[in-house]
């Protein structure tokens, strides 16, 4: 029996790549191919699909005992991200193929029965994972060959077909490079705020939103400007930095929708599902492969969940984790994978099912409009920093209520987050949402007659504590909106009042 031949690929854990060992060993008993390591029904199809590509490729198939092993043989392999290392694998044990150029090569692709390389998902993360695990160069198609070059530390080849990469193994051709260094995405221009008319408090609201990470519900009649100021939020948000751009394009990837541009886009996500979207599509999930979902799509970015009364109520509390924790786990027979979720949530709903133009004219019995908006549930509310009320537009003259445009306010924005990235980054944290309230109240304790406000609202059940370490957050928001060194007793009520607006 010859020795085994050792080729590498990736498989993946939600996000996370994890390098994968495939053994090949040829003879020894009667023939057929047996594939071993937990492979799905798409890998186990892998076995013809290989087949059909070899002898296509003008190579000659083993007619002998072909047992194909994945490692480690305890993780699920899934997708047909693999069947360009299992031609390899047993082309290299065959002898047909010298292995020098695979080591150190993690190779991905699906195969078509002629031969062809086509594209699968998942290509950043995979190479991110073969970086880390020391290999030093990758095969992968040609059409994921931009995606593949994100990843710094590692050679990149694409090639459009397996007869390519065993010349390229053979030393007979050279295979396809990215031509040029990476480049940003063009950021696209963000809808101005000065468009918006009015709404002195939800702009004031967005704006410590934005500075603070904090998560916002507005409540008004139809054509107040919720949607479009929804819009605006991500205008004000910083630029990702590369680490976050690359994580975002990750998810993106696994999702299928980082798209082919090879550009890095370092500008916040905006994601708006619809009120129709199940929890798989908002959560993640779904058959065979748990994909990222809404939550995810939107980490370090903005989800807007418009007409939020709408929406299942057991769909909306399932994000009331991802909103502590940051990410969503889905659990599967297999096991479960984590998707990173830290989003700020932005939630719009109208008072009540008929929603006139002007309060007063609503013609909803008070139960129905209780019964409207206790779809929101109380421990879901209790996680939205800011609530607002929206006011009925008057004017649309451009000249009356024009407020702030949206270079300004993000001045603002950018310099309350400097500061508080100065305070907190040597705990670890961004920004003023992510600090622990116990962390708020012990080391940065306040003056007893600063919070004095937030006692008394404990002491007589308007508040939960989990509310007044929300309030706190923002009124340190405030306090780096204002340039302060510590919220006094102002900021304080200031952060109640911007939490009791619109809670009704």
């Amino acid at each position: 029996m010859r020795p085994p031949a050792r080729i590498w690929s990736v498989a993946l854990h939600g996000v996370d790549g994890v390098p994968v060992e495939i053994e090949a060993v040829i003879g020894g008993g009667m023939p057929g191919v047996h594939l071993v390591g937990l492979p799905d029904a798409a890998l186990n199809e892998s076995k013809d699909r290989v087949r059909s590509a070899i002898v296509h490729s003008g190579r000659t198939w083993p007619n002998e005992r072909i047992v194909l092993a994945l490692s480690p043989a305890t993780l699920r392999k899934t997708g047909s991200r693999f069947d360009l290392a299992l031609a390899l694998g047993v082309l290299v044990a065959a002898d047909a193929v010298p292995p020098d150029r695979l080591r150190g090569t993690a190779l991905l692709g699906e195969l078509a029965l002629d031969g062809r390389l086509r594209p699968v998902l998942g290509v950043l993360p995979c190479l991110l994972a073969a970086r880390d695990a020391g290999m030093v160069r990758a095969v992968v198609p040609r059409a994921a060959l931009a995606e593949a070059a994100l990843v710094d530390g590692i050679e990149a080849f694409g090639a459009d077909s397996l007869g390519d990469v065993l010349d390229w193994a053979s030393g007979n051709r050279l295979l396809h490079r990215h031509d040029g260094a990476q480049e940003e995405a063009r950021a696209v221009a963000a809808p101005e705020l000065a468009d918006v008319l009015g709404q002195h408090d939800a702009r004031r609201a967005l704006e410590i939103a934005a500075a603070g990470g904090h998560h916002l519900l507005m409540v008004g009649p139809p054509g107040t400007g919720k949607t479009m100021l929804a819009q605006r939020v991500v205008g004000l948000l910083p630029a990702l930095d590369r680490a976050e751009a690359l994580q975002l394009a990750a998810i993106r990837s696994v999702a299928g929708r980082l798209g082919d541009s090879g550009a890095l886009s370092t500008c916040a996500p905006f994601v708006a599902p619809h009120h129709s979207a199940s929890t798989a599509a908002l959560l993640g999930g779904g058959s065979g492969v748990a994909r990222p979902g809404a939550v995810s799509l939107a980490h370090r970015g903005v989800l807007f969940l418009d007409e939020c009364p709408h929406w299942p109520a057991s769909v909306l509390d399932g994000l009331r984790t991802p909103l502590e924790e940051g990410e969503v786990r889905l659990s599967r027979a297999d096991g479960t994978v984590r998707y990173p979720a830290r989003f700020q949530l932005v939630l719009a709903a109208n008072p009540c099912p008929c929603a006139p133009p002007i309060d007063r004219d609503c013609t909803c019995r008070p139960d129905v409009r209780r019964r409207y908006m206790s779809r929101l549930s109380g421990p879901l509310l209790d996680r939205v920093d800011l609530r607002v009320a929206m006011e009925p537009v008057t004017a649309l003259r451009v000249t009356e209520q024009r407020g702030e445009d949206t270079a300004t306010v993000r001045r603002r924005v950018l310099d309350a987050r400097a500061a508080a990235v100065a305070r907190w980054s040597e705990h670890g944290w961004r920004c003023n949402a992510e600090v622990p309230g116990p962390a708020l109240r012990t080391r940065f304790p306040l003056p007893a007659r600063v919070i004095a406000p937030l006692e008394a609202r404990l002491r007589a059940g308007d508040l939960s504590a989990r509310g007044a370490d929300r309030a706190l957050r923002v009124a340190w928001t405030l306090s780096d909106l204002a340039g302060a060194e510590r919220p006094d007793r102002g900021l304080v009520d200031a952060a109640l009042y911007f939490r009791e607006r619109g809670a009704a």
